[in-house]
């Protein structure tokens, strides 16, 4: 059916709305005409008119006035799960008889150079846990940037420390979140004692001053082979391991607890870091 030159088209199909129904040029063609809309002139010889199809009754709008609008979720949900905001990791009470570290909500930081294997620990440690756990790597969150990704291996700058503390934050808001909502949280990085830019200091002021320290620290050689089998930018030249291996020296005498798994398998370590961290909990680390 064709339109004459000049008068309004019919609104725009939307979908679920089904057609527009009780359309007509003269309820929204602005104007002086008034009362009912004007009788169509009869049809071109030769082109018969065609009756309009039926319109369902189901398919005919409720009055817009009376539409019920709806009503908007509440704040700080999923579906209809409330959930708790996240705030600063406070430092487990002191107890006078020996914490379980296994059954305790905690937020631990792995620290240690690359090779130390700090996420193979970090992943077996939340994933034999008796109470629900995560793994926050940092290096997956910075990684998380794809265009425009600043690789720290192409030169420490402004853009690669920038996206380091951009992950850093983003790593401290999660684990505050999984904390407050009673699941426990292991993070890893490669912190420097010589760094401050890149030190403790952010991460506690991200997650909060309950969070556990603890560094792993194997010898030069081991992290040396472990770097050997990495590949992509997850592998570092030797020169660099053994650069960042002899920065993480600095962590001995600093007062947090060091773990040697030079001679360790990943469980072995994971159970020796329940026992660091049972400690940990009975007398907080200064730092």
């Amino acid at each position: 059916m064709q339109h004459a030159v000049g008068s309004p088209l019919p609104p725009p199909h939307q979908p679920g709305h089904g057609p527009a129904v009780g359309w007509s040029p003269a309820a929204h063609h602005p104007g002086p005409q008034q009362g009912p809309a004007p009788v169509p002139p009869p049809a071109a010889p030769g082109y018969p008119m065609q009756a309009p199809p039926p319109v369902a009754p189901h398919q005919a709008p409720p009055p817009g006035p009376h539409r019920a609008a709806p009503v908007p979720p509440p704040p700080d949900t999923t579906g209809h799960v409330p959930l708790p905001p996240g705030g600063p990791v406070a430092v487990p009470p002191a107890t006078a008889a020996a914490p379980d570290p296994t059954t305790t909500t905690l937020a631990v930081l792995l620290i240690g150079p690359a090779g130390a294997g700090k996420t193979s620990v970090a992943k077996y440690w939340a994933d034999h846990r008796r109470v629900p756990t995560a793994h926050i790597s940092l290096d997956d969150v910075r990684e998380w940037v794809r265009s425009g990704f600043a690789d720290p291996q192409t030169g420490w700058n402004e853009n690669s420390e920038a996206q380091y503390r951009l992950a850093r934050r983003t790593c401290g808001f999660s684990a505050r979140n999984f904390l407050a909502n009673g699941i426990s949280c292991i993070l890893d990085d490669a912190v420097f004692p010589d760094r401050p830019v890149v030190g403790l200091g952010g991460w506690k002021r991200h997650v909060g001053p309950g969070l556990l320290p603890v560094v792993l620290l194997p010898g030069l050689d081991v992290v040396l082979e472990r770097n050997a089998e990495r590949s992509g930018n997850r592998r570092l030249t030797d020169e660099e391991v053994a650069r960042i291996h002899g920065r993480m020296a600095g962590w001995y005498g600093s007062g947090l607890p060091i773990i040697d798994n030079s001679q360790l398998g990943v469980p072995e370590t994971a159970r020796v870091l329940d026992e660091v961290l049972a400690r940990s909990i009975a007398s907080p680390p200064n730092w």
